[in-house]
């Protein structure tokens, strides 16, 4: 349920503990130290135990890096997060920096002194970073030291122990793939490489190529561990034996060893004794990773990490799931719906209030396992807030006038959901129904596009935005990322998005399409569903086949921030016919007040 992260923040606590890292930097001869909100797996959510950057600065938000020096210290942070790292730490002991303005590098080269030695923890960053970082430090005559031991830990005293939750199997009736035949590509891509193993450290991509899954983490099912897969298709799977039921093991077979994550340093010490081609990812595996590897010996080959395209496409079987799981989060979202159209009218309904009933929905589906990441809630301009996350001290009412953002997600065991409804609280102004419904063309120029084989996410962006663009309009974030099949909400390589990218979309892929726009202290809107890439098909006096999506998602759009005038006939036929599978999907699992919201709130425009 609900958490408010911002109560774990006290700046009360920064200075000691300033205090202690710089005592024990200068044990260690180091200048100063960079702390990173980062584990040794590089995932996006991170156990307790490796929360360093909360602990040490207060600030409790998802992405972020402290330089601590000697008389100084810095928190980098992205627009999501300049407020409430203001908010969380002691800003008389450390500066808040916007690394849109001024990147970690950059504030290295220019403030910390020539000479200095400058300590970083080898695990919590990746090659491709360490290497950036490397490279700024060297022009501004700075030395890049790693640390065998982190500083930080030795002074969080009352640092959280490791999670230990049981891994589980992923079973052939949800993954549609034996973790043998995974296996076995694995060993194919290797030789295609003239590689004789590969390093991961990605927990979905273990997670993947195993088929199990687990829960280390906050809202993803992850088994934070190690893996080496050998050229052979064997795997040694570096993981606390403790988390390893009999079943699990039943189920990996004999060509899956267990080994402590002790020692997984030595095995990769062992790959280079013995001059082997290692396949790593440098964007994703640990500097450390990389160190053991050539300080050995071995023969580093960099390329992406070769389970992460093979996960991206959906088996059949998966895509199934992912069908079944969104009407189950469809019921549960018009049954939210339905209860915000007959509450929030009256203005004493919260974001903090509606969070905790949506998720409340979610879990009376006997089915939820978590919700897929932190609700973003937010109210007239706190919906301007791409990614807010509500706090006691930031909840708002849901004002009449008002529009309400509400993004959200679950965890099922036969797929991951994410979905964004922008929702008027009584009658919306006309700019609210303009920009919604240029917001609703652009999500429709995606879900009715047709493309042919080896097309780019990069090539329909502008597909989202060209409504927006003829009113000199547009918004910042990407119009669409991947997403696992109860792994990760977001997923790579596929995405769409204007950066440019060399991975095409692929049938089984399965994507976010929310493009939006923000009006800064008034209010946000995003109209987010989950759509799959279908199978090439001949189009009416085409001369080529053409991909296209499926939309997943099973949710209304509020008819009442739309301008129907400004659609066109095909957007209005697009609209009318998913509002009529909405409908058709889910009212048979509704109760009689329920299904008569949704007839209404799904009549055709």
């Amino acid at each position: 349920m609900f958490q408010d992260f911002e109560d774990r923040a006290d700046p009360a606590r920064v200075r000691p503990r300033l205090e202690a890292l710089r005592a024990g930097l200068g044990d260690r001869g180091l200048d100063g130290f960079i702390v990173p909100r980062a584990d040794e797996f590089q995932g996006e959510y991170v156990p307790a135990c490796a929360e360093r950057l909360s602990w040490l600065t207060g600030f409790t938000g998802s992405a972020g890096q402290a330089v601590v020096l000697e008389a100084r210290a810095a928190l980098f942070v992205d627009g999501r997060y300049t407020l409430q790292a203001r908010d969380q730490t002691d800003t008389d002991l450390v500066e808040i920096v916007h690394i849109a303005d001024t990147t970690t590098a950059e504030w290295i080269g220019g403030n910390v002194p020539r000479g200095a030695r400058l300590g970083f923890d080898p695990w919590l960053h990746t090659a491709s970073a360490v290497k950036s970082l490397r490279e700024a430090c060297e022009r501004a005559g700075i030395d890049l030291v790693p640390v065998p031991q982190n500083p930080v830990d030795a002074v969080w005293t009352d640092r959280p122990a490791p999670p230990m939750a049981p891994a589980v199997v992923q079973p052939l009736a949800l993954s549609g793939r034996e973790s043998a035949e995974k296996r076995k590509e694995m060993a194919e891509a290797l030789a295609s490489k003239g590689c004789d193993a590969a390093v991961l450290n990605a927990p979905d991509s273990i997670a993947w190529l195993l088929n199990v899954r687990g829960a280390d983490v906050p809202h993803t099912p992850f088994v934070l561990s190690f893996a080496v897969v050998h050229a052979d298709g064997r795997v040694d799977w570096f993981v606390a034996p403790e988390k390893v039921g009999a079943e699990v093991r039943d189920h990996l077979g004999g060509e899956v060893i267990i080994l402590s994550p002790e020692g997984f340093t030595d095995a990769l010490g062992r790959l280079g004794a013995r001059g082997a081609a290692v396949w790593i990812d440098p964007d994703r595996t640990a500097e450390a990773i990389r160190r053991a590897l050539t300080g050995s010996g071995a023969r580093i080959v960099e390329a992406r990490d070769p389970c992460q395209l093979p996960k991206a496409r959906k088996t059949p079987v998966e895509v199934a799931g992912a069908r079944a799981a969104h009407e189950r989060d469809g019921v549960a979202l018009v049954r939210f719906l339905h209860w915000l159209a007959a509450t929030a009218g009256d203005g004493t309904v919260t974001e903090i209030e509606a969070t905790q009933r949506l998720e409340a929905f979610r879990r009376e589906t006997g089915c939820l396992k978590d919700i897929s990441f932190d609700t973003i809630s937010g109210a007239g301009p706190n919906g301007a807030i791409v990614h807010y996350r509500v706090t006691k001290r930031t909840n708002r009412v849901l004002e009449p006038g008002s529009l309400f953002l509400v993004d959200s997600g679950g965890q099922y065991v036969d797929g991951t959901t994410d979905v964004t409804r922008t929702v008027a609280i009584g009658t919306p102004t006309e700019e609210m129904r303009d920009r919604f419904t240029r917001v609703l063309k652009g999500h429709i120029g995606i879900a009715g596009a047709r493309f042919p084989k080896g097309t780019t996410g990069a090539v329909l962006d502008g597909l989202a935005r060209y409504w927006l663009w003829q009113a000199g309009l547009d918004f910042d974030h990407g119009t669409g990322h991947g997403v696992g099949s109860y792994l990760s909400v977001h997923e790579g390589p596929q995405g769409i998005h204007k950066r440019a990218v060399d991975v095409a979309l692929e049938p089984g892929m399965i994507v976010s399409n929310e493009p939006g726009y923000y009006r800064e202290g008034a209010y946000g809107i995003r109209i987010e569903n989950l759509v799959v890439v279908t199978p090439p098909s001949g189009v009416v006096g085409g001369e080529r086949e053409m991909m296209g999506f499926e939309t997943l998602t099973l949710a209304p759009i509020d008819r009442a921030c739309i301008a129907p005038g400004l659609l066109l006939g095909h957007e209005r036929d697009w609209l009318n016919a998913y509002h009529a599978r909405v409908r058709d999907t889910l009212t048979p699992h509704l109760d009689a007040d329920a299904a008569a919201w949704l007839a209404r709130a799904t009549e055709p425009v």
